[in-house]
């Protein structure tokens, strides 16, 4: 039996599941509804956010400390005789208990079964906290001990034997159930259960987490006091049936995890055929090759290209077939790159001599092992140092030299996105004293080419826009000014390519890659005639528009299925 099949089969078990059972029946809807994250996590196949399924499992939870879950009988007794012996017990017991208000009838926005009982949390839970900092803990100690944020490392003592509810009481207010012998961190919220499940109790938490957490205090850090847990509202239901909801979520929550990994199996093998394909494309050895992998790829291009994350793979392609001359084609009348490198040479001969610019420690020729892939005729390799006068990188000024409003507009880093100065983000300024003298080596102009040379990641790179006359950057930034300005476009092109990440030396520190501004002079470029340069830059730009008309309707499809998810959601509760 397939996932799909198992929850089908689970959620119509039972007559009082009618309404799980239809939700259930959107499984397509559950499983397409994906969207974008920028860190990896469980069910996310590292990309991308299971989103469809998240609500699933929402969706169960919530339909379970609802009543609708699973059968009622009548012949149990009532939750209200429950908190009749969780209130003796806990005053017999000596357990601290604060007193909470009662409910007021707009604190219940939703009706329950018969036998079922509105409450406040903190009547049916002891909550108590941990009394030790991080650094008590002992890898090769004998108890767990929990933060509720981290794997649980180990310590020689034990302060609690019981089974409990951990939530972590400040940062993401994580959860975790445990029963036994454990310590807590002093900012972890110990919750035992009180004549209650257990795991009722965690499954009752986990969906009721953003409104026990939604009072949190806190700016940097969110954290929260104990009144903000004990004051929330839940719905209580008979211990039998706490027992039937329990083994009905697990099935569900079980299944949902096949479903999960199934999702999860499908999107890697569909990004492992991508990359095959795409590989094909950047691989051909002759024009002929490169037409029969296209024709492969575009007879399947509607199932291939259905991810944010494969179109950006199409693009990227895309850059470097125009770069490796495969994108146009080329015309024998256009005059070779070969002289277009021999004036660039003449004319930074001339800027020498006039003392223009600083002559620089010459680089050796271009080996053929530089050479990355062979190049169409009139073509011709050459390093980014002998077409562009002086590659530069930039420096820090103090903070008296700089300014939010007024000055010379000042780059960092984080203002190249997607490929592109974004100056909106941001923005600093540098006084226009201090950028003509002590920053006149990283003076910009534009339509400077800029790349990061700190990273991770590196290769982001921009063409300086006119909106301001000059501009400058920080070390962290080199800069690229073609002899001739008009191959800026082209050189943009390449970087973003990020073929010479493949084979440049990095240096820096763990954690850090660095280019150093002599390893950005030496970067070795495949250089086409100027005329054929155009061409590549219009066919680009034409191709990266449709990817990106593709990527936005992808995108809205997905928010379209996304926004369904919800309204089946709400329907459902409703």
């Amino acid at each position: 039996m397939s996932a799909r099949e198992g929850v089908r089969a689970t959620a119509r078990e039972g007559g009082s599941v009618d309404v799980a059972g239809a939700v259930i029946d959107h499984l397509d809807l559950w499983t397409g509804a994906v969207t974008k994250k920028s860190s990896s996590g469980r069910g996310s196949n590292g990309k991308v956010e299971l989103t469809g399924i998240n609500k699933l499992r929402e969706l169960i939870l919530e339909l379970a400390v609802r009543g609708k879950l699973v059968e009622q009988d009548s012949s149990e007794e009532p939750a209200c005789k429950l908190l009749e012996r969780i209130a003796r017990e806990k005053k017999l017991s000596g357990k601290k208990s604060k007193k909470l208000p009662p409910l007021s009838d707009d604190e219940k926005p939703f009706d329950v079964p018969l036998g079922w009982e509105a409450t406040r949390y903190g009547e049916i839970v002891a909550v108590t906290t941990g009394k030790l900092d991080a650094n008590a803990a002992d890898e090769n100690g004998q108890y767990p001990f929990f933060t509720c944020s981290r794997t649980p490392s180990a310590i020689d003592t034990y302060a609690f034997d019981c089974e409990a509810v951990l939530l972590a009481g400040n940062g993401d207010f994580n959860l975790k159930y445990y029963k036994g012998k454990f310590n807590a961190y002093q900012r972890t919220y110990v919750i035992e259960p009180i004549q209650i499940s257990l795991k009722f109790l965690y499954y009752l938490t986990v969906s009721q987490i953003e409104r026990i957490t939604e009072n949190n205090r806190g700016s940097a850090i969110r954290y929260l006091k104990l009144n903000d847990i004990l004051m929330p509202f839940v719905y209580l239901p008979p211990v039998e049936e706490q027992h039937r909801i329990v083994q009905k979520v697990d099935e569900l929550m079980a299944l949902c995890d096949r479903l999960e990994q199934q999702t999860s199996d499908q999107l890697e093998a569909h990004e492992t055929l991508v990359d095959t394909l795409l590989g094909t494309l950047t691989q051909s050895e002759n024009a002929t090759e490169l037409a029969d992998n296209w024709a492969r790829l575009a007879a399947h291009f509607d199932t291939l290209f259905t991810t944010e994350q494969s179109i950006d793979k199409l693009k990227q392609a895309i850059l470097q077939l125009a770069v490796m001359g495969r994108l146009v084609e080329q015309e024998a009348a256009d005059e070779p790159a070969v002289e277009v490198i021999k004036r660039a040479q003449e004319r930074k001969s001339q800027l020498l001599s006039e003392k223009l610019i600083k002559k620089q420690k010459e680089l050796p020729d271009i080996t053929e092992p530089e050479k990355p892939f062979s190049t169409p005729p009139l073509w011709a390799y050459a390093r980014l140092d002998d077409i562009c006068t002086e590659v530069t990188s930039g420096s820090t000024p103090p903070k008296s030299e700089f300014s939010e409003a007024f000055g010379i507009p000042y780059l960092k880093v984080y203002n190249i996105r997607s490929q592109r100065v974004d100056f909106d983000y941001k923005p600093q300024y540098v006084t226009e004293n201090y950028h003509r003298t002590t920053l006149k080596r990283s003076q910009l102009l534009p339509g400077d080419v800029v790349m990061n040379i700190v990273g991770p990641p590196l290769g982001k790179t921009a063409i300086i826009p006119d909106d301001h006359p000059e501009w400058n950057c920080n070390q962290a930034i080199v800069r690229f000014r073609p002899i001739e300005i008009e191959l800026n476009q082209f050189i943009h092109l390449y970087l973003k390519a990020g073929i010479f990440l493949k084979t440049i030396e990095l240096i820096g520190t763990a954690g850090q890659d660095n280019i150093s501004v002599t390893k950005s002079r030496s970067i070795v470029i495949p250089l086409p005639p100027k005329a054929e340069q155009q061409r590549i830059v219009q066919k680009v730009d034409e191709l990266m528009a449709l990817c990106d008309q593709l990527k936005e309707r992808l995108n809205q499809a997905c928010k379209t299925r996304c926004q369904l998810a919800e309204a089946v959601v709400e329907n459902a509760l409703n």
